[in-house]
């Protein structure tokens, strides 16, 4: 009867020894899938936030050479709108009509516009006109309005490129999380003691948790 006994002990403690030991391998093999699809899912993100940030610095590279573009045709077009003003003064002060309208003619329509609007405050009479029309409200140069236009949209373009290159991090961080849980489930399939395997399983839950809350705050391409 004792002997009985004894045996009917041990086979109880070897079924709830396998029973625990089935459970904890189940949540270990949950624990491994769910962090295999995130760390491949995080892998796959943090690729295409980096393509993002290259595409979108390339973009703003090239807006930028647009930009350095419309600026120098600007300039040059003030420029030349300013030696033509010159030589329409000199013109004027000879009384040589015919000459000056010829150079008035000659202005960019916007600067011919803040031209006109110049003449009309006298400033051969009045000393608070304006310097020149170059100083006028009504002047415009469509070419430096729109170098300035492109470098702030080229601005614009590096920043988002910069924070995809921090969404890109972000994803690489939690992938290593990942990492970091697959390395503790590896682990606790070494001891055989439940509580030290237990724990360190709970441990790697509470991390993959962590990581997946991570990832799904994160922006998505």
């Amino acid at each position: 009867e004792i002997a009985g006994a004894l045996s009917g002990s041990d086979e109880r403690e070897a079924r709830e020894k396998r029973r625990w030991e089935a459970l904890v391998e189940i949540v270990e093999v949950v624990i491994l899938a769910i962090v295999a699809v995130a760390t491949a899912w995080s892998g796959y993100q943090a690729a295409r936030w980096d393509g993002r940030q290259a595409f979108l610095y390339g973009a703003s590279s090239t807006l930028r050479f647009a930009a350095d573009a419309a600026e120098t045709r600007g300039a040059e077009q003030q420029l030349q709108d300013i030696t033509t003003f010159n030589t329409w003064i000199q013109a004027h002060q000879d009384r040589d009509d015919q000459l000056a309208d010829l150079y008035v003619d000659r202005f960019s329509p916007e600067y011919r516009v803040a031209f006109h609007a110049w003449l009309a405050t006298r400033p051969f009479a009045n000393p608070d006109a304006p310097p020149g029309p170059i100083f006028m409200p009504e002047y415009r140069n469509p070419e430096l309005e729109r170098a300035d236009a492109l470098n702030e949209h080229a601005q614009e373009t590096f920043e988002a490129g910069t924070a995809a290159r921090e969404t890109a991090d972000r994803y690489i961080r939690h992938t290593v999380l990942f990492a970091t849980v697959l390395f503790l489930v590896a682990i606790a399939q070494r001891f055989r003691f439940r509580g030290v395997r237990i724990a360190a399983s709970v441990v790697a839950g509470g991390l993959m948790i962590v990581a997946l809350n991570g990832v799904v705050s994160l922006p998505r391409l």
